[in-house]
């Protein structure tokens, strides 16, 4: 008997919505990356792209614990002389909860080309609506 290989056209994608309200936020990114990568399915080859699509709602409800609100710093450089900028998560929550899931999530993917692929399967809206309906995403529910 011989062993099964995944092919690039023989994958076979589901939408999966993950409501990230009131969810801590490492629980979320890490199912996120997950399914993502495709480690949910009997299927999975890691030289392949066998993933599937995630939608994170609510990204500005989710939860962080202990004092990670003022203490958790996110950077960004502009490549210039003094061009470091540094905001705390609460910074971050408030203005820019998307970007905040989509660095937790890409953290949690491979960093390679293959990594890159998996992680434009991503969608994060910050409030209920998404406009992935047509696809019937799956709503996956998570502990707390």
């Amino acid at each position: 008997m011989k062993s099964f290989v995944q092919t690039k056209e023989t994958v076979d994608r589901k939408w999966y919505v993950i409501d990230a309200e009131g969810k801590s936020l490492g629980r979320v990114a890490s199912k996120a990356a997950h399914i993502l990568r495709g480690k949910h399915k009997v299927t999975y080859t890691p030289n392949i792209d066998c993933g599937d699509f995630v939608i994170i709602i609510n990204s500005k409800e989710v939860n962080l614990t202990g004092n990670k609100l003022n203490d958790k710093m996110y950077y960004n450089h502009s490549m210039y002389a003094g061009g470091l900028r540094e905001r705390n998560a609460k910074v971050m929550i408030e203005k820019y909860p998307n970007e905040m899931m989509e660095r937790a999530v890409k953290g949690m993917l491979p960093h390679n080309r293959l990594g890159r692929q998996m992680y434009r399967k991503l969608f994060v809206y910050e409030g209920q609506e998404h406009p992935h309906m047509a696809q019937k995403p799956v709503v996956l529910e998570l502990d707390k």
